[in-house]
């Protein structure tokens, strides 16, 4: 008889076990999307050449991709290079079963740039060489502490991949930890500000179909084009970002985004980036406090430029 109590209250408690492991929704009935979450992953964004159009790799290879990771936290910064002393308060996370975050193009990488991008990528990389530093603006603004732009704020990379989700019936706030960029997301159906109006984060307008949260960004600015496009990823006022929001389960969301941008790439391309729940809170990201780096990177390029007049004279 115990045996079947037992199988009866077991048949009777696992509806009650579902729906605390399933997606709750809001008082006002939308999809709970609130918490605070993080997208923290060694997956890279673009994929191993190597691999070509392979997307998933087995259990065994991200577990020996996860070792290898672990192995060299403690490894020196290279030669020349001040860096950390080690990778410890790097909060990278672990490797999904995607071989990229890129899912389109199928390659799983960037699309071809267009000529205008071709172009300007090559003074970007000889700014970016740390030879040169005329002014303060030859610092992108990633270095400069100011954003990350759109989709850049939403990618993860180094540290602080964490934010927090919290809803209105009218609007979606979610709250960046890295360099604290705020995204107010009106859900009304508001038009998107006029077109000359450019932002560093964009202009963001969100609705839902269904259980998913579509954001649609315009108004990218494309004053940091220059500098940032290797974080921002979307280089011009022509760019469009389209991202979707699905919490499938109490501890993921589906996220994914597609950047439009015909003047800074052939095509269309789509990234996902699974985020769970963070246990603890958010922390204030103090990021250049007192612009101690900048000085001392301007400084130092000007003494590196009096020790070579003097060199030159001898």
């Amino acid at each position: 008889m115990r045996y079947v109590i037992a199988i009866l209250a077991a048949v009777f408690l696992l509806p009650g076990l579902a729906d605390a492991q399933a997606p709750g929704r809001t008082p006002w009935g939308d999809p709970d999307l609130q918490g605070i979450w993080t997208n923290r992953t060694t997956t890279p964004l673009e994929r191993p050449i190597e691999l070509g159009e392979r997307a998933v790799l087995s259990d065994e290879e991200r577990a020996a991709l996860d070792a290898e990771a672990d192995a060299a936290r403690d490894a020196p910064p290279p030669p020349g290079r001040t860096g950390g002393y080690n990778d410890f308060w790097l909060d990278r996370g672990v490797r999904t079963s995607q071989t990229s975050l890129i899912v389109d193009p199928p390659d799983g990488r960037y699309p071809a740039k267009t000529e205008r991008v071709r172009e300007s990528d090559e003074a970007f990389a000889a700014m970016r060489d740390g030879t040169r530093f005329d002014t303060w603006e030859d610092l992108n603004l990633y270095d400069r502490c100011i954003t990350r732009g759109m989709p850049g704020a939403m990618i993860p990379g180094f540290y602080n991949h964490n934010y927090q989700i919290l809803q209105t019936p009218d609007h979606v706030v979610i709250f960046v930890e890295m360099i604290h960029d705020a995204r107010i997301i009106p859900l009304d159906g508001r038009p998107h500000a006029p077109a000359r109006i450019g932002q560093w984060m964009g202009d963001s307008r969100g609705r839902w179909e269904g259980d998913t949260l579509v954001v649609e960004t315009t108004n990218l600015t494309p004053k940091g084009d220059e500098r940032v496009r290797y974080l921002v990823h979307a280089g011009s006022d022509e760019a469009k970002v389209v991202e979707r929001f699905t919490r499938v389960a109490a501890d993921r969301i589906d996220y994914s985004f597609t950047v439009t941008d015909p003047a800074t790439y052939a095509r269309s391309w789509t990234a996902e980036i699974p985020m769970v729940p963070l246990p603890g809170g958010l922390f204030e990201y103090a990021c250049h406090e007192g612009n101690y780096g900048l000085e001392n990177i301007l400084a130092g390029a000007r003494a590196a430029e009096l020790e070579a007049a003097g060199s030159t004279q001898q």
